[in-house]
């Protein structure tokens, strides 16, 4: 199976995205890339040593360069760093061209897991306060998403279940929304059309 279009999963770090996305792909048999691993792979070093050596600027700059870059890739399935849907180039590019999936999660879940998390460069020396808000700022961009799923008491396996697969199946295969035409604009054809079919029977009747 494949498709112009990629299946996008984001949300906030600690939300499964990567395991999702890994799993779906499975079900789906199509290549997975988590772009946070890419940008790993491709620097040989991890996303924490690169806030810490390089600077946040130098990392989001290099994230929308390599997420850009995955896009162009036809029939995959991409799991986003959590901060990469604020990108304005990245979320347009998604939105535009792509099937995205929010998935959901609770507060206080996310931040339970993010705690226990050394993984996590934004998330150092911040309160639970400070990151709620930032969970409460993204949340506005995730919503942009083209579908939200609810991973609250759901375990991998009851995300990816056979009814989700089918739903994302559809998504893949559905076809282009349906062109709007102004009626103005067509009535303007029909009327050039029934004129140049008099002046072609009036041609018509004079050489006769």
């Amino acid at each position: 199976m494949k498709s112009d279009r990629n299946i996008v999963f984001l949300g906030m770090m600690g939300s499964g995205k990567t395991s999702i996305g890994f799993l779906v792909s499975k079900k789906l048999k199509l290549d997975f890339y988590d772009v946070d691993h890419h940008i790993e792979n491709k620097l040989k070093m991890k996303i924490s040593n690169i806030f810490k050596n390089k600077g946040e600027k130098f990392f989001r700059e290099y994230e929308e360069k390599i997420t850009l870059e995955l896009m162009k890739i036809k029939g995959i399935v991409v799991s986003l760093g959590g901060g990469a849907f604020l990108n304005k180039n990245i979320r347009n590019e998604v939105l535009k061209n792509h099937i995205s999936f929010w998935l959901k999660t609770k507060d206080d879940i996310l931040i339970q897991r993010i705690r226990k998390s050394a993984k996590r460069p934004l998330a150092y020396n911040v309160s639970n306060s400070d990151l709620q808000n930032m969970i409460k700022n993204r949340n506005k961009y995730y919503a942009k998403a083209q579908n939200k799923i609810d991973c609250h008491n759901k375990t991998k396996k009851e995300i990816v279940d056979k009814k989700r697969i089918n739903f994302i199946l559809k998504k893949i295969h559905s076809k282009s929304k349906k062109l709007k035409i102004d009626p103005k604009i067509t009535n303007r054809i029909w009327k050039n059309m029934i004129l140049s079919y008099i002046d072609y029977e009036k041609r018509n009747f004079k050489k006769k």
